[in-house]
């Protein structure tokens, strides 16, 4: 720092204001000191500082998700990158696998970085482990689920209204046996998603039929091995509903391989690439997840900048998008 404020010709207090982002320094000052750091190829030590402020903040934040290859993790992560950028503020990030040992492991590695807080995807349903972390200063903000035994704010869907929306819509078609494929049944989402589904049968005096309920479908090929099961048994269903858009795609699969698309019916909760553009387009409950990402990221924030007030859950609309493949009728004789 002394050699750029001695090419710039500046005092070494300029250069660390305009290293550090500080937006009060003269433009022509400012521009001096650009310039030399260019010519030098300085770098500046966010370690070195970090251990001379006094507030001990690192500017890191830590994201973890089920999985970054997700595309609902993917535009998570992207929303909290923008928000974390726009702060100058880094972005770890990992993948827990709906793994709740993973989960710690990936906490102490992050909290040992000293992260100054903590976006979590939780895969395990005990987070009392994170009391004393969040009693010395480190943020917490809990997305897709709520966090179990801790205080701390959350961000989620309205999973049980869309999936409300999801099957008044099939049954506003016509259709009366509706199936549910889901993910792992102890996933909350995937509760309050089935709990969605039962609401809307029972609100159109519809009856349960737990052979075509379905769980533990977790990944693409399993939802798709679980709808050939379905479309070829003795009794199949008109419709079907999708508990998470990996296990649509899984259906997909199926219906295209049956030859079922354009008479079986489906609604799947989550948008995914592409959808729009399959034969019939896929009908879906579509979160808004640039806005759960952005807003858990807003929340961070603001409890690292030291807002102490009483944690919320934040709950964020969703919205049925129709393309063709919800809007099928049933076949007459269902």
């Amino acid at each position: 720092m002394r050699d750029v404020a001695a090419l710039a010709r500046v005092s070494l207090k300029t250069v660390s204001r305009v290293v550090n982002g500080a937006t009060t320094v003269d433009a022509e000052l400012a521009d001096r000191v650009r310039r030399a750091v260019a010519q030098l190829n300085y770098r500046h030590n966010m370690t070195a500082s970090n251990l001379r402020r006094g507030d001990r903040r690192s500017f890191m934040i830590g994201l973890m998700l089920e999985d970054v290859s997700n595309p609902y993790s993917a535009s998570i992560y992207r929303a909290v990158e923008d928000v974390a950028r726009e702060r100058g503020v880094g972005l770890l990030a990992g993948s827990l696998g709906e793994d709740p040992v993973r989960e710690r492991e990936l906490t102490a590695t992050l909290v040992a970085r000293r992260v100054d807080g903590l976006i979590i995807v939780p895969a395990g349903h005990d987070h009392s482990y994170l009391r004393t972390e969040q009693e010395m200063g480190t943020a917490f903000v809990f997305v897709d689920r709520p966090p179990a035994l801790l205080p701390a704010d959350s961000v989620m869907a309205d999973n049980r209204e869309g999936a409300i929306a999801a099957v008044r819509h099939l049954i506003g078609y016509g259709h009366r046996r509706i199936a549910f494929l889901g993910d792992l049944s102890r996933i909350p989402t995937c509760q309050d998603r089935y709990a969605g589904y039962r609401d809307a049968l029972r609100e159109a005096g519809l009856t349960e039929d737990l052979r075509i309920v379905r769980f533990g479908l977790h990944t693409a090929s399993a939802a798709e091995a679980v709808a050939v099961e379905l479309l070829t048994g003795p009794e199949p269903p008109s419709a079907l509903f999708s508990g998470q858009n990996l296990i649509t795609l899984g259906t997909v699969r199926a219906l295209r391989a049956y030859g079922a698309q354009h008479r079986t019916a489906l609604v799947g909760f989550d948008d995914m690439p592409l959808a729009d553009l399959l034969d019939p387009p896929v009908t879906v409950v579509a979160q808004d997840v640039a806005a759960i990402g952005t807003l858990a990221a807003q929340i961070l924030f603001r409890r690292i900048d030291g807002d102490t007030s009483e944690v919320q859950s934040h709950i964020v609309l969703t919205r049925l998008i129709q393309r063709g493949s919800g809007e099928i009728p049933p076949p007459s004789y269902s």
